[in-house]
């Protein structure tokens, strides 16, 4: 097969500006000749190797992840390939600082370090003109979309505009971890204002100074984004992200049968949760059917992780209520039980009735908090997605540990200020029986004399994956079998498999790996399920063929 060549007609300084196509020192001597570039680099032609070298040598002597990830933004908006090959030849390394937790800091400083432009704003002033800037020839190619309105920001809440951080993040680890081209992602701000006080207050804040936009404008702001890109993209793939709970839900349940849609907080958060879990109880010895599973923290991720959760349990044999039965959801009230007030209306189909609680040892039937739920549900699994830090006190894990030989403890709120609790005390308080999954990075925790990982239950595991396989078997819709597709795919290549005391989760650096196999399940499942005009023998070359690898190819140079 013949090598790649690009051909542009962008030449001299406005080439070394455009950081698609910005290949530095490594331009060749030809290359420049050609490009009218002699002058404006150094003398040396280097390799991207010796420019991977270069950049790392510079990150590692920064003294932040603040720093570190302001440096890497740079390095992303001035040489896009070189900013994927650091990443991917470091992901281990490459992943706290490009995504969760140092995002989060990110966010919240976007204003400060905001200098070129990458993705859109689509601000509520600007609502008549949407269709006029998605137009641009520039989003030609574009084949996946991640949108935020930045209202709940991981942990952080409202941030505005500076949510952009987020699907500029997300949408890195689609080619950096999935391998989809950088060319085709589209990272996406709908700024219809911010609540944030600071951030209006902020004389840089970059974002639009108005109160967030509520109720019917919202909903026909979004309406008008909806409508906007299935006509300038009838095959495109949209990404909801960090949307508020509420919004969340609805705006998924609204528009995923009228195109190509996935909320990843809802169920990319489901999927990689179910993948870890099905590891878990592998690891445990013991069967999915056979735990009891509360979830601390009931909006839209927790809902989301309990319908992929009761699916999963059907699965190994339980009826639909016998699987109900299994989970206890935890709100703001506590547990969520019939009578409780403050129980919202997409809650309510897991509402347990008030007959399940006779006989519990509790203080107040109408607030039983997480140790009762605990103590008296024999939980064996606890999930945290409730966005507050601490919630899982010493009472309630000890008393877990009463319940289960080995209690699997799941604290995934981000970013690292907002887990539930930390891996160190979690084995501490069950005597380091514990199987742990976290959803920010924690460092080994020693324990007894040996040394236990912590896995990072991220969603970065799943959606990179799933994100290929819809782009290469141009799926029509997203179904909630090729979600839990997905899920099981990625627990298929669990350590566990080989080893039950091995990691419940494969090492992060494997993730391009990974996002193949997991990319060929969702693709044969769209399939099955008549979401994709592909045959099952066209999968593997769709996927290749939809991969791209951050190396520089011979440019050529048009007139």
């Amino acid at each position: 097969m013949a090598e790649p060549v690009i051909r542009t007609r962008l030449y001299g300084f406005t080439l070394l500006n455009h950081p698609r196509l910005n290949k530095g020192t490594a331009f060749t001597e030809a290359e420049r000749d050609a490009f009218d570039l002699h002058g404006l680099l150094p003398p040396h032609v280097g390799t991207i190797e010796e420019q991977i070298a270069r950049r790392k040598k510079v990150f590692d002597q920064m003294k932040t992840p603040f720093e570190k990830y302001t440096f890497m933004r740079d390095l992303q908006d001035t040489n896009e390939t070189l900013f994927y090959a650091l990443v991917t030849s470091y992901i281990r390394e490459m992943m706290p600082i490009v995504y969760t937790p140092t995002v989060g800091e990110g966010c919240q400083r976007f204003s400060e370090i905001w200098r070129k432009p990458r993705g859109l704003f689509l601000s509520y002033p600007n609502k008549d003109r949407m269709e006029k800037i998605l137009s641009h020839q520039r989003y030609d190619n574009v084949k996946c979309i991640v949108v935020s309105d930045g209202e709940r920001i991981l942990g952080l809440g409202d941030q505005g505009a500076g949510g952009m951080g987020i699907p500029i993040g997300k949408m890195a680890l689609y080619t950096a971890l999935g391998g989809i081209h950088h060319e085709y992602c589209l990272p996406l701000l709908l700024d219809v204002g911010t609540d944030n006080e600071e951030r209006l207050a902020d004389p840089i804040y970059i974002g639009w100074r108005h109160k967030r936009v509520r109720g019917k404008e919202y909903d026909e702001f979004i309406a008008s984004f909806v409508s906007a890109v299935e006509r300038r993209w009838p095959h495109i793939l949209l990404q909801w992200e960090d949307f508020a709970g509420a919004n969340a839900a609805r705006l998924l349940k609204r528009y995923r049968d009228q195109l190509c849609t996935f909320n990843d907080d809802i169920q990319g958060t489901a999927a990689v949760l179910l993948a870890t879990l099905l590891a878990a109880v592998k690891s445990a010895g013991t069967r999915l059917r056979d735990q009891r599973i509360a979830i601390l923290g009931f909006g839209s991720a927790g809902i989301g992780i309990a319908n992929l959760l009761i699916r999963a349990l059907q699965d190994d044999g339980l009826s639909e209520q016998e699987a109900r039965g299994r989970i206890f959801p935890i709100g703001r009230p506590g547990l969520l039980i019939e009578g409780c007030e403050g129980i919202h209306e997409e809650q309510r189909e897991f509402v347990r009735p008030r007959g399940n609680v006779d006989g519990w040892q509790v203080t107040d039937v109408n607030h039983i908090g997480l140790e009762e739920v605990v103590r008296n549900g024999k939980i064996t699994v606890l999930i945290g997605v409730a966005g507050k830090g601490g919630m899982f006190t010493e009472e309630a894990v000890r008393a877990m540990a009463k319940n289960a030989e080995r209690p699997i403890i799941f604290p995934l709120s981000n970013p690292t200020s907002k887990s539930e609790a930390t891996p160190e005390d979690l084995l501490k308080w069950t005597e380091g029986k514990a199987l742990v999954g976290t959803g920010s990075p924690f460092e080994p925790v020693k324990f007894d004399g040996r040394e236990i990982c912590i896995d990072q239950t991220n969603n970065s595991y799943v959606f990179p994956g799933l994100a290929l396989g819809i782009v290469a078997c141009q799926a029509k819709r997203v179904s909630d079998a090729m979600i839990m597709t997905a899920a099981k795919a990625l627990a298929g290549l669990s350590p566990v498999e080989q080893d039950r005391n091995g990691n419940l989760l494969p090492p992060m650096a494997k993730s391009r790996e990974l996002s193949r196999v997991i990319a060929a399940a969702v693709a044969r499942q769209a399939i099955v399920e008549g979401l994709s005009d592909l045959r099952e023998d066209q999968v593997a070359d769709a996927i290749a063929a939809n991969v791209w690898e951050p190396k520089y190819v011979p440019y050529e140079r048009e007139y």
